[in-house]
Parts: structure tokens; C-alpha cells; sequence
């Protein structure tokens, strides 16, 4: 290794020291460190350390994925960050869905938790804080439309659509109507990237967000630096995510917290890191980068991790509901209609941020007081 690099590589990286060690520590002593769940102060403790280990290294994943966004330049910056937060997403719910007793809302109640904390904590922030600091800012309407434009569809098939299905009783999709879903979910996607990558890269792209990815090019070598430390950051926050299942399900199945609380407590584990990024692109007058990031956040969520959790369910025979119900129907298609009038001028300002925080703030209520 080189000699510059190593004093780099201990004061920035430090945190995958911490990654490794507690990954470490959990598969050797992992099963008597989780036996003891009952004792309240150690169920906490166990919980904190799990979680704010995994979320250290998701944003470190981001950090990484964010240079990458710097020197290959959107939208494949952003791509990156959002396939990788994809991946933990979907072990995380796989992980909790398959420990202890079946659990068929926890994937519904995690994928609905993503999309409130992304369409309307995260957008709300980065909204509020650039409108606060520039007064009004832009961003690329034909890329926002196009987002909507897939995220809309497979937001209401996926969610809406199963409470109206009459193969099956309850809010849940028959086999075929779930592989329909699937395959028409990653064909739409792949179809956006084509669109994204190809076709219309303009479209994900600003003036000002062009020349802040050239003005700070670099070499192949940094490129491949950056992605190895993004592949090394995944493993552990991988299988840490597989050790937070016993944790959170103990307090969903035994101590009878809300069901949608194992939902949220994922959803906000994914969402964090993505969320930092947005809210700080927005705060230097990059929305650009911000609706790419929380946007492109949201695809993923319908377009892969949808169809992957409903391959999971098949292959381990747990069946999910994807089904919303009551309350949340309502917040799902109020925060459908708000998008697609907040992206709907290529203009934001602070009052749209504010509205979509009184949202966010109504979900979280809704999950305690519905």
C-alpha cells in the first residue's frame, strides 16, 4: 500500500475498523449476545449499537457513492447510491421478515415508511433549507416528470391495487397478479435507466449541476478506490442488518409495539443516509442532485426492492401484504397528489417544504394515534 495513502485511509476510514470489529464480534458471540433480549437495558444497548453501527456504514456508502457522483457525473452518480441503499434494503426486510413469527405487513409497512420519509421528511428538508437559503431554486422538470411518471404507477399498483383484487381475499395479490407485478416493476426501471443512462441524460441534468460534476474530475485510480471502499462498507452493514432482526422483532412481537413501527425503524435506517445527501445538495443549490436522490430513491423502492421482497416471499413461503390500509391509504395518495403538484414548475420555495414536513409529521402520528 502506498505510504500516503495508509495515514488517508486511517483518519477517513476509521469507521470500517468499527464495522468489521462489531461484525466480528457478532458472529462469534452473536448468539449469546442476542439471548438475553428480555433484559430491557441490554435490549436497548444492543439495538443502539447494532443500528447506529449499520447506519455509520451506510453513510459511509453514501460518502463514497457521492464521489463517485462527483467524478463520473449524473445521473450514474446517483445510480449508484441508489442501488446500493436498495440492497440493504432488501436484506433488511428479508432479514426481519424471516425471524421469529411471520410478520406479512412488515415489508408493506417498511416500503410505505420509505416513501413518506423520502417524498415527504426528505423532501420537506431539502425544500425547506434550500428555499430558506436561496429563496427559490431549479431543477430539471422533465427528469422530475419523468420520476413521476413510473413511480406513480407502480406506487398505486403495488400499494392501492391489492385492497380492490377479488382472486384473493384481504388487501393481498394472487401468484400471477404478484409475478405481473414483478416482471411489469424491473421492466419499467430498466426501461427508466435506458431513458436515465442513454436517450435523455439532459433531462437529470442541470447547468449548474454539469459544472460542478466536471469541475472536479479525477483519474480511473480514484474511481476505483471509491467503488472498492463501497463494496467493502456493504459487506458488514449487510450482515449487521441480518443480526438488528431479532432486536426489532422481540419488540414488535413480544413487548406489542405498533406493527408499523419495525417498518419505520428500517425505512429510517435506509432513508438516513440518502436523506443527509439530498438535504446537503440542496443547502449548496444542487436540487438538482437532491430530486435525483430522493426521486431516484423511490423508484428503486417500487421498481426493485418490490419485486425482490415478493421473489423472497415465494422462495421462503412467507406471504406478504402489500395491500395499505385505512389511514395510510389516504397519506400514500395525498403525498402522490402533492409531488405532482410541487414538481410541477421547475420552481421550489420554502412553503412547499413546509407542507410536505406537515405530512411527514401527520404519518408519524397516524402510526401511534390511527
Amino acid at each position: 500500500m502506498n505510504a500516503k495513502l495508509l495515514p488517508h485511509l486511517v483518519t477517513r476510514e476509521w469507521f470500517l475498523a468499527a464495522s468489521l470489529v462489531t461484525s466480528a464480534i457478532f458472529l462469534i458471540f452473536g448468539h449469546s449476545l442476542l439471548s438475553r433480549l428480555d433484559v430491557l437495558w441490554w435490549l436497548g444497548f444492543v439495538f443502539a449499537w447494532l443500528f447506529l453501527v449499520i447506519l455509520g456504514s451506510a453513510l459511509a456508502v453514501v460518502r463514497h457513492a457521492d464521489q463517485l457522483a462527483r467524478r463520473l457525473g449524473e445521473p450514474y452518480g446517483t445510480l449508484i447510491l441508489t442501488l446500493s441503499i436498495t440492497s440493504i434494503e432488501v436484506v433488511s426486510i428479508s432479514a426481519i421478515m424471516l425471524h421469529g413469527a411471520n410478520n406479512p405487513t412488515l415489508a408493506r409497512d417498511t416500503l410505505f415508511a420509505v416513501t413518506m420519509i423520502v417524498l415527504n421528511g426528505m423532501v420537506g428538508l431539502s425544500l425547506l433549507m434550500g428555499g430558506w437559503r436561496h429563496r427559490e431554486q431549479h431543477y430539471n422538470l422533465q427528469g422530475a416528470n419523468a420520476y413521476l411518471g413510473v413511480i406513480i404507477p407502480l406506487g398505486v399498483l403495488a400499494l392501492v391495487l391489492p385492497n380492490f383484487t377479488v382472486s384473493t381475499p384481504g388487501p393481498v395479490l394472487s401468484f400471477p397478479q404478484e409475478m405481473f407485478l414483478a416482471v411489469i416493476s424491473v421492466g419499467l426501471y430498466i426501461a427508466f435507466l435506458a431513458l436515465q443512462t442513454r436517450r435523455h441524460r439532459a433531462y437529470f441534468r442541470s447547468d449548474d449541476e454539469v459544472e460542478f460534476s466536471a469541475g472536479t474530475g479525477s483519474g480511473a485510480k480514484d474511481i476505483a478506490w471509491h467503488a472498492l471502499l463501497l463494496a467493502v462498507y456493504m459487506v458488514p452493514v449487510i450482515y449487521l442488518a441480518e443480526q438488528l432482526a431479532p432486536p426489532v422483532d422481540y419488540v414488535v412481537e413480544t413487548m406489542n409495539a405498533p406493527a408499523a413501527l419495525a417498518g419505520l425503524t428500517m425505512a429510517v435506517l435506509v432513508a438516513t443516509p440518502e436523506a443527509i445527501g439530498a438535504v446537503r445538495a440542496a443547502g449548496e443549490n444542487h436540487l438538482q442532485r437532491s430530486v435525483n436522490i430522493f426521486l431516484g430513491s423511490v423508484l428503486s423502492t417500487t421498481g426493485l426492492t418490490i419485486p425482490a421482497i415478493l421473489v423472497v416471499s415465494h422462495l421462503t413461503h412467507h406471504p406478504v401484504m402489500l395491500g395499505l390500509q385505512h389511514t395510510d391509504l389516504l397519506l400514500f395518495l395525498l403525498t402522490l397528489t402533492l409531488c405532482m403538484v410541487t414538481f410541477s414548475s421547475g420552481r421550489t420555495h420554502v412553503l412547499q417544504g413546509i407542507v410536505h414536513l406537515i405530512l411527514f409529521v401527520s404519518y408519524l402520528f397516524f402510526i401511534f394515534f390511527g
